[in-house]
C-alpha cells in the first residue's frame, strides 16, 4: 500500500536497520490488545501502540492506515478518541494541510492529570447520591465508601503525580 507522504514503518526501520517491521507489528498488536482489556476502544489502543512505537512519536493519517491496514475513517475515529482522552495532540505538517499526530513522553502524567478532574466531579456526585440517599442507608454507606476509596486515590495521585515530576526534573538536568 503506497501512501502519498512517508511511510510510518519503513521509516523507522530506515532509522534503524536493525528493526524488524514483523516484530513492531507484533508488540503494537499485544500492546493494542492489553489496552482493549484495560477497557480502552480496539481501533485506538492499536493507533496509540503504533504512536508509541514510531521513533518520532508521530505519524500522519496516511501512515497509520498503511501501517495498521486500516481505513482512512477508522484512524480518524480513532485520533478523535484519542486526542479526546489527551492521549495523543493534533499537528499541521508545515506547508501542508495534512495533520499528523504525537504521542507526548508525558502523555500518561497528562492522561492521569486529566482524571483527577473527572475524579473530583465523580467525589461531588458521591456526596450527592449520600445526601440524596441517606448515609445509614446500605445504598448510602456503599457511596460513601466509594466516596473515601477515590479520596484516598486522589490524594496518593497528587502525591506520586508531584514525585515524578521532581524525578523527571532531577533526570533531565
Amino acid at each position: 500500500m503506497e501512501s502519498g507522504g512517508g511511510r510510518g514503518p519503513e521509516r523507522d526501520s530506515e532509522r534503524d536497520p536493525g528493526r524488524d517491521p514483523e516484530v513492531v507489528s507484533r508488540f503494537v498488536e499485544r500492546f493494542a490488545a492489553q489496552l482493549v482489556e484495560a477497557g480502552m476502544p480496539r481501533m485506538p489502543g492499536r493507533v496509540f501502540a503504533a504512536l508509541l512505537a514510531s521513533d518520532t512519536g508521530m505519524l500522519t493519517s496516511a501512515e497509520l492506515g498503511e501501517q495498521l491496514r486500516i481505513s482512512p475513517a477508522a484512524v480518524s475515529g480513532a485520533v478523535r478518541y484519542l486526542a479526546q482522552v489527551r492521549l495523543i495532540s493534533r499537528e499541521r505538517e508545515p506547508g501542508s494541510r495534512r495533520e499528523r499526530y504525537r504521542v507526548h513522553s508525558d502523555q500518561w502524567y497528562e492522561a492521569l492529570t486529566n482524571r483527577e478532574a473527572i475524579i473530583k466531579r465523580w467525589e461531588d456526585a458521591f456526596r450527592e447520591g449520600v445526601r440524596s440517599l441517606g448515609p445509614d442507608t446500605p445504598a448510602g454507606r456503599r457511596l460513601a465508601e466509594t466516596l473515601e476509596f477515590f479520596e484516598f486515590i486522589e490524594n496518593d495521585i497528587a502525591g506520586i503525580m508531584e514525585r515524578w515530576r521532581v524525578h523527571r526534573e532531577k533526570r533531565d538536568a
